[in-house]
């Protein structure tokens, strides 16, 4: 039975969604904060994610901060549910690491939609992930040519070394001293000149091709050009 976490401050409106959920085979966790979500996610970590943005004591983008930070956090899916419309705080969402955004009122099967297409996209993800490795144990012993350099600028390298590594936009941005509009732009640039299409195929497309992190990403970071 999948676990998913709803943080909201409105009891009435948490006690719902606990229920529609659950009638739909869902086991639900709550929490009226993201303080209370974090200890929650930390004691017993969910499937996904579905969270208020306003809310007492920590909000819903300090929360995803937070949780995006933390390893085991990074690739748990993540839906905010807000009342706050505008698409200043929509493409904000995204930029801090949310998968998707549903505004308030809402009908609670489009959010079932949203919620069933990301728990099988995660599920996706963790299965190629386990046969990639399941492959790489396959192999008599590693290969010693090297991968082809990228065919990046050294901004966009940096970036890429950061992506593979799983870190958001915001904490790739903290990383290299740069805004994360920045790196999304360096982001669109990679994916263009490699021909991919999102993140994921980003991290297949690296393990695939045997790039590996080299020993000079374990020294400081440095600024990356805008």
């Amino acid at each position: 039975m999948k676990k998913i976490l709803v943080v909201d401050d409105d009891m009435t409106l948490r006690t719902a969604l606990t229920r529609y959920l659950e009638k739909r085979g869902y086991a639900v966790q709550k929490a009226a904060c993201g303080t209370e979500a974090l200890l929650c996610f930390e004691q017993d970590p969910p499937d996904l994610i579905v969270s208020d943005v306003i809310m007492p004591e920590m909000d819903g983008f300090e929360f995803c901060r937070r949780l995006r930070a933390i390893r085991t956090g990074q690739l748990t899916p993540f839906i905010f549910l807000s009342s706050r419309g505008d698409i200043e705080d929509r493409v904000q969402g995204h930029s801090i690491g949310a998968d998707d955004y549903l505004i308030k009122p809402f009908e609670p099967r489009e959010l079932l939609a949203k919620i069933e297409a990301q728990l099988e996209r995660s599920r996706r993800m963790h299965s190629e992930i386990i046969r990639l490795m399941q492959q790489t144990d396959r192999l008599p012993e590693p290969q010693a040519a090297s991968p082809d350099p990228l065919p990046l600028t050294p901004a966009e390298e940096k970036v890429f070394w950061e992506v593979i590594q799983g870190y958001t936009n915001k904490q790739i941005g903290d990383h290299l001293f740069v805004s994360p509009r920045t790196v999304q732009t360096h982001l669109s640039n990679i994916l263009s000149k490699l021909q991919l299409e999102n993140r994921s195929q980003l991290v297949r497309y690296a393990f695939e091709q045997g790039y590996k992190l080299p020993t000079e990403t374990l020294a400081p970071k440095e600024a990356v050009d805008s």
